[in-house]
């Protein structure tokens, strides 16, 4: 039978949240299956700027967020693509559904990027802020006339 039929979710996470997850577990004597499934049915009880996280084994949220901070503090995003290019939004142009933006890499040089509406008002990519373009490509095709 298919993992979706199973009610199967499957995704992808960071080293990092992996391993947190891992430390959780063992602390707290429960599987990953069953804190992510504890912090699903949470989801519906409380308002969506603040889920609820499994803290079974400590009194409060906060002591459960203090020792994970603890154990692993934020650390600069790691990425296998090698093409990352620091730059300045020059312009962003909102659609329905996708968002343009065009960063100046260097003096005249410009890169454009069309991305999410949601990914763009996460990231609060306005004109003047500075941001990375990451480019991981298999294919660079080049033409001519």
């Amino acid at each position: 039978m298919p993992r979706k039929e199973q009610g199967w979710i499957t995704f992808q996470t960071s080293e990092e949240e992996r391993k947190l997850l891992e430390e959780f577990s063992k602390q707290s004597q429960r599987t990953k299956t069953e804190i992510l499934r504890e912090l699903v049915r949470s989801l519906n009880k409380q308002s969506p700027q603040q889920p609820s996280l499994p803290t079974q084994r400590y009194e409060t949220e906060e002591a459960w967020t203090s020792e994970i901070e603890a154990l692993s503090p934020k650390k600069p995003l790691k990425v296998s693509s090698r093409n990352v290019l620091k730059g300045i939004v020059k312009r962003v142009v909102t659609g329905a559904v996708n968002t343009e933006i065009t960063m100046e890499i260097v003096h005249k040089v410009e890169l454009t990027s069309i991305i999410t509406r949601v990914s763009a008002d996460e990231l609060d990519l306005v004109e003047g802020t500075e941001a990375y373009a990451v480019i991981k490509s298999n294919d660079i095709v080049i033409a001519r006339e």
